[in-house]
């Protein structure tokens, strides 16, 4: 099976300029909002303490979703749970916005140090988000409104919490979907788009479950921290069993694809080079994160049809064979991708993928994308040659009247000329 990266599902292993920027404002927080609270002492600390364990494990349970993203539920619901705690039992919570994030990023340094001891990345720029989206939250819930909401209706409370549970989520979505859009090349809009359809469902449990350990807490005191972390933990075992599926799905379809390469049908890598063209000539028209999935896939497999021909094509390239042939591949590949019951969309796209952008029923984008790919790479190969990219450009503009959607091919060619200029 193929030990390469899926290009959906993998970002942020070597941070670009915006992470590490992200990473510089992260220990900036940690080293003075450390600095200072060391200078006058921790305020209620078994409070601290209790808190800041339980951001430590939330640390070491984190999950991986879909394209790469760690989230860490647990940790996040305790820390923003502390920076807007009111009182403990009896005891009204003073600690400050300083304290909150000393002791979050402290707990945070602490929970991934398992991570490194198993060889795991540290993932520091998702540990730097989600830190300053805690510290916005920190910094406005200061001492003097907590007094105030101490003597107010519950409600009240729980309005202005709610406020700022929304600005957290929002302010987390927004620093995640910068540095993606940074790191992957996508437009800002639809990085974001994504962000919030991917972080919703957890930020929903993760401020819920801050709100109840809070007004918890008022009664039952730090044992409110165990309590309501619990559900949240099962909530987490979902979202990782989900993972593992779209994990094994990918898996399943990497297998899948190599059977041409094991057959001798295509080109060593050729479904690779493929996927991650297509991948990226996507992500240059704006398409959105779920789509990518689908396109990603179909792209891995939009060779599996010619496993039906009795010869195989010379090199494995469709783009020399008949019109016939090439629908004939296509179908025959819709079909075995048809048989797994859940990919339907994915056939959909293998099924037109031989199909000009003109001259009947335009196929889906994600069609034309692997159309415009697979071309591209049957006429270059794993070459390196700048001379024979740009010959295979220029005659897929010349076929842009009916063959090959224009916008693809000038996509296309935006995302070739930065891989060549990356080797340079």
């Amino acid at each position: 099976m193929s030990g390469r990266r899926s290009p959906v599902h993998s970002w942020r292993q070597n941070p670009d300029s915006g992470g590490l920027l992200l990473i510089a404002a992260g220990v900036l927080l940690l080293l003075g909002a450390g600095a200072r609270t060391a200078a006058i002492g921790v305020v209620r600390p078994h409070a601290a303490l209790a808190f800041g364990a339980g951001i430590a494990v939330g640390e070491m349970l984190r999950l991986r979703l879909p394209a790469g993203r760690e989230v860490a539920p647990i940790a996040s619901a305790g820390a923003l749970a502390y920076a807007l705690l009111l009182s403990v039992g009896n005891t009204p919570a003073d600690q400050s916005a300083l304290q909150v994030i000393a002791v979050t990023a402290v707990a945070m340094v602490i929970g991934v140090l398992p991570h490194l001891a198993a060889g795991r990345p540290a993932g520091l720029v998702d540990m730097a988000s989600r830190l300053i989206a805690v510290a916005v939250v920190a910094m406005i819930f200061r001492p003097e409104i907590v007094r105030e909401l101490r003597g107010s209706q519950w409600w009240v409370a729980l309005a202005v919490m709610a406020g700022l549970l929304v600005l957290w989520w929002w302010t987390q979505c927004l620093i995640r979907a910068l540095a993606r859009a940074g790191s992957l090349r996508a437009r800002f809009g639809v990085a974001l788009r994504d962000e919030m359809r991917v972080q919703l469902p957890l930020g929903v449990a993760v401020a819920a479950t801050a709100v109840l350990v809070d007004f918890a807490a008022q009664s039952m005191g730090l044992a409110a921290l165990a309590v309501f972390i619990a559900p949240l933990l099962a909530t987490q075992l979902a979202f990782r069993r989900y993972a593992g599926i779209r994990a094994t799905y990918l898996q399943t379809v990497r297998a899948l694809a190599r059977v041409t390469e094991v057959g001798g049908y295509v080109e060593h890598g050729h479904a690779d080079r493929v996927g991650e063209l297509a991948v990226a000539v996507g992500r240059e028209l704006g398409m959105r994160e779920s789509d990518l999935v689908d396109l990603e896939y179909a792209a891995l497999m939009h060779d599996i049809g010619q496993l039906s021909l009795a010869e195989p094509i010379p090199g494995g390239a469709t783009v020399l064979v008949s019109p016939v042939n090439q629908r004939r591949i296509a179908e025959l590949g819709a079909g075995v991708i048809e048989q797994t019951g859940v990919l339907d969309r994915v056939a959909e796209i293998v099924r037109r993928q031989d199909q000009p952008w003109r001259g009947g029923a335009e196929p889906p984008l994600g069609s034309r994308v692997i159309r415009a790919a697979n071309a591209y790479d049957d006429m270059v190969g794993a070459s390196a040659d700048t001379t024979r990219a740009l010959a295979a450009l220029e005659r897929l503009r010349l076929d842009t009247a009916t063959e090959y959607d224009p916008a693809v091919v000038e996509a296309l060619s935006k995302v070739t000329a930065r891989r060549r200029m990356s080797r340079r």
